[in-house]
């Protein structure tokens, strides 16, 4: 390099000072190459961090899962066969009757691993089952599938309570409401259709009593949604039977772990609730035109006309559907929307669901009565003097035939809706008063069958039928003989009536007669129990999930049944199961074999 005037070398512009090589920048290759180490610099701190963000993340889990583990310690439970817990014994075996075993050998509380990650407890005891239902709010999100595949996502039915509760208090203020405004829980026009079809129906002789059941349930559920224009709908009978082949379906495809996208079966089953979906839609049309009632601008119109019509006719047949569509369907409360919301979808797992477990009640009745002639003829007392009372031909005061509604009580009671009441604390550990802690997310689940058939809930005589066991003496008041030192009192349980006796702070008890034999609904000597305060009393659950609709569905059946019985009498066919037994079938308990019924004309 040739010097310059001061005979120093001459430097060039892309070299760095004091040296002779090139800066980095003179030259696009060594830019890249600074530019891909910086790049690969970045790139390796994400990856570390990353690394770092998931270790942290199973170690979380990890974490949970020995709380999981040293918590489901503490609850005694049959040891588990393998590393996947009592799954294949399930399997195996009806559940049902393992955690009867389970209960029988470990108490009130046990436990069953379902994997090394899931929890069951079983919960027995009266006392704490209505501590859990009270506490535990929430359902597992697996929970429902069978819906959600049909139906789509619904608020209605979330497995988190905060995301229902104002659902469902919307929902039984409007019941309650109903209740109160009218006479009678369902109109004359649901139980004349019902009639109707029986008649239509009965010149076949034998008839199926999943049958008939399932026809009322499904005239009485689209009244109570649709409003009384359902019944002289032309498409009713299609969308009956399309409910069906859905409902016969729905849990066989719930139970693929992943939706089964591949099997032709299940795209089938999709275009069936697509079809139901439509004719949802034009249910709800044809309600809207036949009843401007159900095209409210708010909440609060509908509450004005709704009062406007009691004051003016307090006695008047319903006109529209108690649970309008509108409400289930349209509006979200507090103006809160749920975009995947199915528009459609809570009003179909209404009816779904409604017409599968009122559908099992009403069967259970049936075959209740046809098998227990005498309770029949109680009934028919009773709906007489109901008549001779000054009643209008059209009203039915179920209230006032204690007989029949402890008959419903009672078929409740023998078959609830499913076999297991499930519930679960999303969140945070349920810690209960006798010390017990279960840790978030198990599964907690109630053996309805097993607690509702308990001895020492219901008496030796659990497994039976026997109404008279929701009825009690009326005492009166010198019944009641109070001293400084003896009181005594009457009053039934196991079936029996007992006499208390307190004699200086000692009970002295002496059982003196039956309850059939001492209560005769005919002179008003007895008084109908409440069922809820009998803790074990279970059929439309308990707490904070509790069915928001069970008594419009107590007086709904009875309703039914009072008019029914007035004019026919259930026999059962000969030869035909005179013990059926409960079994899931179509997502509900229904007893199966289904008992063959005839309707034999009352005279006058």
């Amino acid at each position: 390099m040739p010097p310059d005037f001061l005979g120093k070398p001459n430097m060039s512009s892309c070299q760095s000072p004091g040296t002779l090589r090139p800066s980095p920048s003179c030259h696009p290759r060594d830019n890249s190459r600074f530019l891909r180490d910086y790049a690969a610099t970045q790139i390796n701190a994400f990856l570390w961090i990353s690394l770092i963000a998931v270790t942290l993340l199973l170690l979380r889990k990890l974490l949970k899962l020995f709380a999981l583990w040293a918590k489901g310690s503490r609850i005694s439970g049959p040891p588990c066969p393998s590393f996947y817990g009592h799954s294949k014994l399930i399997s195996e075996t009806n559940l049902t009757d393992l955690l009867s075993e389970s209960h029988n050998k470990y108490g009130s509380v046990v436990k069953l691993w379902l994997g090394p990650t899931q929890l069951l407890v079983s919960m027995k005891d009266p006392g704490l089952i209505k501590e859990m239902l009270l506490k535990a709010k929430d359902k597992l999100p697996l929970t429902g599938r069978a819906f959600q595949l049909a139906f789509g996502p619904s608020s209605l039915f979330s497995s988190s309570f905060d995301k229902v509760q104002k659902r469902r208090e919307s929902l039984a203020a409007e019941l309650n409401g109903y209740l109160l405004q009218r006479a009678n829980v369902i109109s004359t026009k649901v139980v004349d259709h019902v009639m109707e079809k029986l008649h239509a129906i009965i010149g076949k002789g034998t008839l199926d009593c999943k049958m008939v059941s399932q026809h009322m349930a499904f005239s009485i559920m689209g009244a109570t949604l649709f409003g009384d224009s359902f019944l002289a709908w032309s498409k009713a009978s299609v969308y009956e039977e399309l409910l069906m082949m859905i409902a016969k379906d729905a849990c066989f495809w719930a139970s693929y772990g992943v939706t089964p996208f591949w099997k032709q079966g299940f795209w089938r089953y999709q275009r069936l609730c697509i079809n139901l979906k439509s004719l949802t839609q034009d249910g709800i049309e044809q309600c809207r035109q036949n009843y401007k009632l159900f095209c409210p601008t708010n909440q609060n119109s509908y509450s004005e006309i709704s009062n406007a019509e009691t004051k003016n006719a307090p006695e008047a047949p319903l006109s529209s559907g108690i649970l309008m569509p509108d409400s289930l369907s349209l509006q979200e409360h507090d103006d809160h929307l749920n975009a995947r919301e199915e528009p459609c979808g809570n009003i179909m797992r209404v009816m779904f669901h409604g017409c599968l477990t009122t559908a099992g009640l009403i069967g259970n009745i049936l075959t209740r009565l046809a098998t227990h002639p005498e309770i029949q003829d109680k009934i028919y007392s009773e709906i007489i003097m109901s008549r001779k009372g000054g009643q209008k031909k059209k009203q039915q005061d179920v209230d006032k035939m204690l007989v029949l509604m402890a008959t419903v009580y009672e078929s409740a009671r023998l078959m609830p809706a499913g076999p297991l009441l499930q519930r679960c604390s999303l969140k945070d550990d349920l810690n209960l008063k006798t010390g017990l802690t279960i840790p978030a997310g198990a599964i907690l689940v109630v053996p309805v069958q097993l607690v509702q058939m308990d001895d020492s809930c219901w008496g030796d005589d659990a497994s039976q039928f026997n109404p008279y066991r929701f009825l009690s003496k009326a005492v009166k008041e010198p019944e009641l003989v109070h001293t400084s030192s003896l009181a005594a009192v009457n009053m039934p349980w196991n079936n029996k009536f007992y006499k208390m006796l307190y004699h200086n702070s000692i009970l002295v008890i002496f059982a003196f007669g039956t309850v059939e034999d001492t209560v005769d609904p005919d002179q008003g000597s007895c008084i109908l129990d409440d069922p809820n305060h009998n803790a074990a009393f279970l059929p439309f659950g308990s707490g904070t999930r509790a069915c928001v609709g069970q008594k419009f569905a107590i007086l709904g059946v009875a309703t039914l049944f009072a008019s029914l019985l007035e004019h026919y009498e259930i026999r059962l066919q000969p030869g035909s199961e005179d013990d059926p037994k409960a079994m899931v079938n179509n997502c509900a308990l229904q007893l199966l074999p289904s008992p063959k019924i005839a309707f034999v004309k009352r005279n006058g």
